[in-house]
């Protein structure tokens, strides 16, 4: 039962240090809205990986072979980034970023949590992650059902925690950040983020079958 925990711990980690739209998106939350609204982000992150995990375990073998779910996934991911990009680019200047102290509506909680969940959500890469994933579970004999749910749980929470982790350390830093840096931060995430759109929109127009 350890050797699954220690296991998942490990890749937890490998996943957490992958810099992607989602680790960029985090960072830039937790400093312009604080931390507890990124932990409604970090939610919908853990939400989608769980999501993800059910559909590669149950169906990796048909999921890998189907490269139509992969381009189309791709092809709207891109869309969606590029979206995000040009409003996060040309958004308003927003305020020096709170400490923390305010009080979330819950309709900025429930619009952190749909943003984790959608950024993550529609990133094909992640997708073909947990695809390699499954199939390094599956290969494993000597796991059962038991060892592979705590190997998946194990995995899971260490997402979810480093995920935090991240979101508090950045979001300690606010109080230095001023207006003028979080407009450069905006444009500087916007740029990231439409680079990945691009990416992710080639990814699914290359794949089309």
């Amino acid at each position: 039962m350890v050797w699954p925990l220690l296991e998942g711990i490990g890749m937890g980690v490998i996943l957490s240090l992958i810099i992607g739209p989602v680790f960029f998106a985090l960072i830039q939350n937790s400093i312009e809205n604080g931390f507890r609204h990124s932990v409604f982000m970090a939610l919908g992150i853990l939400l989608s990986d769980s999501i993800y995990v059910l559909i590669t375990h149950f169906g990796v073998n048909w999921l890998s072979r189907s490269i139509y779910f992969q381009s189309v996934l791709g092809l709207v991911g891109g869309i969606i980034l590029i979206g995000f990009a040009s409003a996060s680019f040309f958004g308003r200047n927003v305020a020096r970023p709170n400490s923390g102290g305010v009080v979330f509506r819950k309709t900025k909680r429930r619009k952190g949590f749909f943003k984790g969940l959608g950024l993550n959500g529609i990133n094909p890469f992640v997708f073909l992650f947990w695809v390699s994933v499954a199939g390094i579970v599956n290969l494993k004999e000597s796991f059962g059902a038991w060892d592979k749910a705590n190997y998946y749980l194990a995995l899971l929470l260490t997402v979810f925690s480093l995920d935090l982790v991240k979101a508090y350390v950045a979001q300690s830093l606010s109080k230095y950040v001023t207006p003028r840096l979080m407009q450069r931060l905006n444009r500087t995430v916007a740029v990231l983020l439409l680079f990945f759109g691009i990416r992710l929109f080639y990814f699914g127009v290359t794949n089309f079958p």
